[in-house]
This record gives structure tokens, sequence and C-alpha cells, in this order.
């Protein structure tokens, strides 16, 4: 025998859809179950609300007055559709003709353990409020859930799109405001540090990926897919054919860079550069990379800011920050901007340089200005003042 309902119309379930009693100790699901006459004919509803027994209560309430007032239109419009399902045909019609498929499905997965039991049409602002104070409580950066906001709103709009939903919730929340200028680049003895761990780790297509990004500043995945025919060994050129920003970009290769790539790491009958023992493309580094830094005693350190290394060295070495824009193939220099502090030689020369302009076109000015002394007096008369140097 079912167990008996608390609330007449609210039925509590487990997480598998089985009904349960109000003495049920682990995490409770609440339906709500009510009839309502349309074209002529009485009809029974049930939807899934979630996991509270407030809000089930509430759309209890609002569907029992739509039903005496014969609003049966109002509720049969009611689109029940759970972001769980929709979010894996989002990545299914949206994400997985993308090249950043891996990191939608991702961030799909965390948004999933907040969202998925939810009707679309019931996330409201305030949840996606609690999400990110969620989300930061857990020790994730700013920049992580604004990336994470943004693929909700993403979703959100593709809802809308394809008739899911009616309104996109994520457009009256604010993303955080982030610090990009913090920049995460390795010293000297950290970088060292890092090449030597490399050298020993189990997997031996670590050091050479690592020397890669460290000279050229290519993201992971531009690595990870490299083929053999985007590396010119002769002219000593990478040739990225689609970038992030969607752009064809050419990076040349210094002394280290071509040895590292010559050299015994090809695998016969296979197009990647670097691959595993079937040919296949590395997918994963995070293991071994994460050993490395352990081993190198490096904290607060991502794949990532091996980026960041190449980009800052090049700018503290005096390369201008148009070039090194172009060699990290960013869509706009103003996202360079990030290392310009880095550079404060360049902006002194800047400076002198236009002192030397001055005094070569003012020599009054600077003659003025070496005097120890300057014996000013004035001539007094009856019309007028003025100075007599």
């Amino acid at each position: 025998m079912p167990p008996r309902r608390e609330i007449q119309g609210l039925d509590v379930r487990d997480e598998e859809g089985r009904k349960v009693g109000p003495d049920y100790k682990g995490k409770k699901v609440y339906w709500i179950d009510y009839t309502y006459r349309a074209d002529g004919r009485k009809k029974r509803k049930r939807e899934k609300i979630g996991t509270s027994k407030k809000m089930a209560l509430d759309v209890l309430a609002k569907r029992t007055t739509q039903a005496k007032e014969g609003k049966w239109w109002e509720i049969e419009r009611q689109k029940e559709v759970y972001f769980g399902d929709f979010a894996q045909e989002f990545l299914e019609r949206h994400s997985k003709i993308k090249r950043s498929f891996r990191r939608d499905e991702g961030i799909v997965k965390i948004l999933n353990r907040h969202f998925g039991d939810k009707l679309l049409h019931r996330i409201t602002p305030v949840m996606v409020e609690d999400y990110k104070k969620i989300r930061l409580n857990e020790h994730r950066a700013k920049g992580t859930v604004n990336r994470e906001i943004a693929c909700l709103k993403c979703m959100f709009n593709k809802a809308i799109l394809w008739g899911k939903a009616k309104e996109n919730p994520v457009t009256k929340v604010q993303l955080f405001k982030e610090d990009n200028t913090i920049v995460r680049y390795l010293s000297e003895e950290e970088r060292q540090w890092l090449l030597n761990a490399c050298k020993i780790s189990d997997a031996p297509h670590l050091y050479p990926i690592v020397t890669v990004a460290l000279n050229t500043g290519m993201r992971k995945g531009e690595i990870l897919n490299l083929r053999w025919r985007d590396v010119d060994l002769a002219n000593r050129f990478i040739h990225i054919e689609t970038s992030k920003s969607g752009k064809r970009r050419d990076i040349p290769m210094n002394d280290l860079l071509t040895e590292t790539l010559r050299y015994g790491i090809k695998k016969p009958g296979s197009e990647y550069v670097f691959c595993d023992d079937n040919g296949k493309p590395f997918t994963r580094l995070d293991r071994s990379f994460k050993t490395a830094l352990r081993r190198a005693g490096i904290k607060d350190f991502r794949f990532h800011d091996l980026r960041h290394c190449f980009a800052s060295y090049l700018v503290m070495e005096g390369v201008s920050i148009y070039t090194v824009s172009k060699l990290l193939g960013h869509s706009s220099v103003k996202v360079t901007e990030r290392y310009s502090h880095l550079s404060p030689q360049e902006q002194r020369l800047a400076v002198e340089a236009l002192e030397w302009r001055l005094g070569k076109t003012n020599d009054t000015l600077m003659t003025l200005g070496q005097k120890k002394t300057a014996e000013i007096t004035y001539e007094k008369s009856e019309e007028t003042e003025k100075p007599i140097i």
C-alpha cells in the first residue's frame, strides 16, 4: 500500500521517483497532483516541482485556482522541461559542433548539480544569484563562476529559440568584476624546477608539451591537437589554422623548440605530434602535470599559466605589446595590456626620449633649470612693473 499523503494533492517521492511517507529521511522530491476540466472532459495532471515543499505548495495552490476558474489553457501550456533533460539536448545540438565542447560539457555537468531537477520556467534570477554565492564558497575564482553563468545564459537563449522557455532569468544577473591584471608566471628557479620534474615524470610526453607551451604560448587544446602538417621544421614555424579568435596565426620556433620537436617524439603512422601508442591525441594532462608541480614545490599554478609565462617573459625582455598580442593570437591588443605593467623600462625609455626632444628644441628652458641661482629684480615705474632677468 502506498504511503498516505500528508497534504491532499502533494506527493513526496525519493530521487528514483518512488513514493515515500512524510517520515522519509532521504532527499525528498515533491510532486503535485490535481484535476481540471478541458473540452468538456475531466483531466488529471502530475507535475514534478523539486525539493522545495513551499514551492510545491505554491504551485499546487496556483493550479487549483486556475482549475476552479476554468483556465485550463494556462495549465496545459506549461512546458514541463527539466533543466537536466534540456542540458543534454543543449550539448547535442549546440556544443558538440564546437571546438570547446569539452569545456561546455564540464560546465553543464556542474550546472546540472544545482539546477538539474528544476523546471526551466521555475528557475529565477534569485536562484542564479544563490548559485554564484555557492560557487564562491566552494573556493572557485570569480572568472570561473562568470564562465559558468555565461554558459547558463547561452543555454536559456537556446531554450527560448527552440521553444522550450519564454524568458531568460540570467539576463537580470550581473557578472563578477574580474581583476585580469594579476598574472601568475614562474620565476627563473621555479621554471627550472618544473622542467626538471617534467623530465623525470612517468609521462614521457609531459616535458616536450611543457616546453612547447613555454616557448610558444599556445593553449593546451592547440598543443594537444597539433598535427605534424602544422609544424614546418625547415622554416621553423608552427601554423595554427584556426585559433580561439577564429584567425590563423604563425608562431616562429627557436632553437630549443626546434630540437625538441625534431627528435624523439614522433609516432609512426600518427598525424598528431603528441599521441599515445595507438596514435590517438592525448586529451588530459591533469594528473601528470599536477604531480610535476607537487615535485617541484610549485603552488597556485595551472597549465594555462604557462601561456602567461610566455607572454610575461617576452614583455620583460622589452618585446612590444603589439608583437606579444600577435604571437598569442589575441583578438585585440587590449586583451594583452594585462601584461604591460611588467615592462616599466619601456615606459621609462619613452619618457626619456621625450625629455631629449624637449631639451633639443628648448635650450633656454634647460639653461634656466640648470642655473643654481636666478636674480630677478623689478624696475618700478609709475605705469607698470616688469621683471628683468
